[in-house]
């Protein structure tokens, strides 16, 4: 008798203290609308300057941001130093500039790469670095150092061409290194076409000198996510660990490969191995042949491209040719690989009460997946916001005890799940808070409840909040 009395006792405790509520509990499965998400830390990356500056936003009017074309996220700025920095110290940053205000106008971002080393130009290194006494030699490109050509290359370890290059990447990162706008920047100051191999150009494969630029950039970036090309390892060497790889990724950098479909199948690509030891931390970068270049040459397959996504759990992919062109011919791929790359979070089932009362605690229930192949780096927490018909926010619950950049990524036929009960409450001492019937919303983001991922859901808010149903205060 005296355990019965206490076990109902103790049920009359948990009804009081609202730890169980006798009332009817409502459970939503959602769908993948198989929309392209747009969200931090991955997407595709339109080359705006491709080395050469026509190549390819130069077709494009001031006010077209390519908004028709899925999962854009990141407009890409790979140019030479000699543009940025034409007389020393006196910085041509409207060529930056100009073109990136138009995508971060639409909450888009930015990435850079900016060369010392090109094959179309004789000065990608201002030769004002070359007059002040930097050391350099001419080459023929594919064949090596010259005693004279159309083509120089600083010495890439030269004390005075680093002192100017030290000087130059602080201006960079002065105005650049943390501002939310900048993706990524590449470490593109060693190597042909800022790859990170000189085997084409003036034949400088060193360790200790690629470890000099390596350390410039971590010096100057101590924010920005910093990126190496596979190349600084050898361009078509295949393999997990090298020990310049290893430098980088002690060093907070992560892994970026500019060989996908270069040449055709078996060697459609080199470094998916070395990949493995950057993607569980860091976002990995790819970027494919010149579309109009592999197509002649044979090396061009849509689901191999699909394929590197997967290799590599890639979280950006690069759009390089016109832009659309390579969507009017691929748009069946692209859409495909917007559903796997970088992360995909989506809360497949919620369970929460109907009704719940003031100040006292209720219990959710859901379950979350990422579809994607890579981590959500940014990290999130999941949120229900309670809204009146106004569309005003009645009330904000966050759960800080689940971080989805937790959720395991698997293979599109086996993707995990993880189930998380969050405990919240309504209106605790919140004289605000009335009673009454309001749309529920799921949102991912930030501690506070502000929502930053966007999710594979219907019923957006335009804020990144997704209405569930409705759960009524009393």
């Amino acid at each position: 008798m005296k355990t019965l009395q206490s076990f109902v006792f103790a049920l009359i405790v948990l009804f009081t203290t609202g730890f169980i509520h006798a009332e009817e509990m409502v459970t939503v499965t959602t769908e993948d609308t198989g929309v392209a998400l747009v969200n931090p830390n991955m997407g595709w990356t339109m080359h705006f300057y491709s080395n050469v500056p026509t190549n390819y936003g130069s077709k494009l009017a001031p006010s077209d941001t390519l908004d028709d074309f899925p999962g854009l996220s990141t407009v890409f700025l790979r140019i030479p130093w000699v543009y940025i920095e034409p007389q020393e110290g006196k910085f041509n940053w409207a060529i930056l500039d100009t073109p990136a205000q138009r995508w971060i106008a639409k909450n888009k971002r930015i990435a850079m790469c900016l060369t010392t080393s090109e094959n179309w130009m004789k000065y990608a290194t201002p030769e004002w670095v070359k007059n002040a006494g930097a050391q350099g030699t001419f080459y023929e490109f594919g064949k090596g150092r010259v005693a004279e050509s159309g083509t120089w290359d600083p010495f890439f370890d030269d004390p005075i061409y680093l002192e100017k290059l030290d000087k130059f990447l602080a201006a960079v990162a002065a105005r650049y290194d943390g501002n939310p706008n900048i993706e990524f920047i590449d470490v593109g100051s060693y190597g042909l076409w800022g790859e990170g191999h000189t085997h084409m150009s003036s034949r400088q494969d060193d360790i200790d000198i690629k470890k000099k630029h390596i350390d410039l950039y971590v010096k100057n970036f101590k924010k920005t996510i910093l990126c190496i090309n596979d190349d600084f390892a050898g361009h078509d060497k295949p393999g997990r660990r090298f020990p310049i790889m290893d430098y980088a990724l002690s060093k907070g950098l992560t892994l970026g490969d500019d060989s996908i479909l270069v040449q055709p199948p078996p060697r459609s690509w080199y470094h998916a191995e070395m990949a493995q030891e950057f993607w569980p931390k860091l976002p990995v970068i790819l970027e494919h042949e010149h579309y109009g270049g592999a197509k002649a040459r044979g090396s061009w397959d849509g689901n191999l491209l699909l394929k590197s996504i997967e290799d590599y759990h890639a979280s950006f992919m690069s759009i390089h040719w016109w832009p659309r062109i390579l969507l009017n011919e691929n748009r069946e791929i692209i859409d495909k690989i917007n559903l796997r790359m970088g992360y995909r979070l989506q809360p497949t089932k919620v369970t929460f009460p109907k009704k719940v009362k003031i100040g006292k605690r209720f219990k959710v229930r859901w379950t979350w997946s990422n579809k994607g192949v890579a981590p959500c780096y940014p990290g999130g927490f999941p949120a229900l916001t309670l809204k009146d018909d106004q569309g005003g926010i009645v009330s904000v619950l966050s759960d800080e005890t689940l971080n989805l950049r937790d959720l395991k990524v698997g293979s599109p036929e086996n993707i995990p799940t993880t189930q998380h009960e969050s405990e919240f409450v309504v209106g605790l001492i919140a004289p605000t808070t009335k009673p009454g019937t309001y749309g529920l919303f799921i949102s991912v983001g930030q501690r506070d409840g502000t929502p930053k991922i966007a999710l594979p859901l219907e019923a957006d808010d335009g804020q990144n909040r997704y209405r569930l149903g409705a759960i009524t205060i009393e």
